[in-house]
């Protein structure tokens, strides 16, 4: 390490960024988890000016003039628009090195990206960071991220399985010996289970309801494994599609489960299809140590058991679910010379 890399890794605050479809979340490196806000960015149209960002832009999510236009400029784990996230990220940057003092010692940033991203999705990502303020930007791949973050033994020699579900991806993964042996990741996650939702209110009560509605109930009552204590019903809001008036109706958990088997299948059929692939050695190792969940949906009621009924494995969420990729990219920028191997190439 030169004499500058240990002035400024002396001053600069360096961060670790899940840099999520659905929330950004910071760790700065001796101080934990800083920041988590939706990754949202409110515009004006007309001018293309920033209005608001983060938890207040989420607010404005379909509630909107027709001149202002709430956004999230991340979609399926990848940028969408490379402007708006650059300046999503600088905004977070700057809230969090608040004091100008430090902002003149730029930060060293790792950020978690999904594993099946191109090399044009990769630079991308690069140069945003690059062009929010990072002296120098690595990243990792989310479900390496995950395991670590979630305290997985990565370097020894027998297998690890991770299933990290965010809000635009799900990553299967298995690890062993510092590397990703065999992964998966797949474009339904979080996002899907919405709008599963929505479109369940759809077809049993002619109501449409928005993204945040779908989230909310989501939240509050959804669940993949029935069981008699977690039985409830909510009352939604929406538009009558026959009447195109504000209609109220109510809905039950076992509406919302039956809405989201499906997504959950696919996220099954993606554990079962890694595990085909998966060297017999460490595919003995998993039936041992059992599948890890991490990521927010994660926080699904009884998708553990869901998980454990269908593959015939053990289950087990992570303590912090939402935090556990961000705690990995802390965990790699506190050990970052002995943790280059699990980076990926910036080439």
């Amino acid at each position: 390490m030169s004499f500058l890399d240990k002035f400024f890794g002396k001053y600069s605050r360096d961060l670790g960024i899940d840099l999520g479809t659905a929330n950004t979340v910071v760790f700065a490196r001796g101080e934990g988890i800083v920041l988590r806000e939706p990754s949202v960015v409110a515009l004006d149209k007309s001018s293309n000016k920033v209005l608001a960002l983060g938890n207040e832009a989420k607010r404005m999510l379909g509630r909107t003039p027709g001149n202002i236009v709430a956004i999230r400029p991340m979609r399926d784990g990848v940028i969408a628009d490379f402007e708006v996230t650059e300046v999503m990220l600088r905004h977070f940057i700057k809230k969090i090195l608040n004091n100008k003092a430090f902002m003149q010692f730029r930060p060293r940033i790792v950020v978690g990206v999904p594993s099946g991203i191109t090399g044009v999705e990769r630079r991308a990502v690069l140069d945003a960071a690059m062009n929010a303020g990072a002296r120098e930007a690595y990243l990792i791949e989310e479900p390496m991220a995950a395991a670590i973050g979630a305290n997985l033994p990565i370097s020894e020699p027998f297998g690890s399985m991770i299933v990290d579900i965010g809000g635009g991806t799900t990553e299967v993964a298995v690890i062993a010996l510092g590397g990703i042996v065999i992964a998966k990741s797949i474009r339904v996650a979080g996002d899907e289970l919405d709008e599963a939702i929505v479109n369940q209110c759809r077809k049993n009560y002619n109501l449409l309801i928005g993204e945040r509605s779908a989230e909310e109930i989501k939240i509050a009552m959804g669940s993949v494994y029935p069981t008699t204590e977690n039985e409830t019903t909510m009352e939604v809001r929406g538009r009558d599609l026959v009447t195109g008036l504000p209609r109220t109706f109510t809905i039950s958990t076992a509406e919302v489960r039956d809405a989201l088997i499906e997504p959950v299948n696919t996220v099954v059929d993606a554990i079962r299809m890694t595990l085909e692939k998966t060297p017999p050695e460490l595919a003995a190792d998993i039936m041992d140590r059992g599948v890890v969940l991490a990521g927010g949906g994660g926080l699904l009621r009884g998708l553990d058991r869901y998980i454990a009924q269908e593959t015939e494995l053990s289950v087990y969420v992570v303590d912090d679910p939402l935090s556990s990729v961000a705690y990995g990219t802390g965990k790699v920028l506190e050990e970052i010379d002995l943790l280059k191997k699990v980076l990926v190439s910036n080439d």
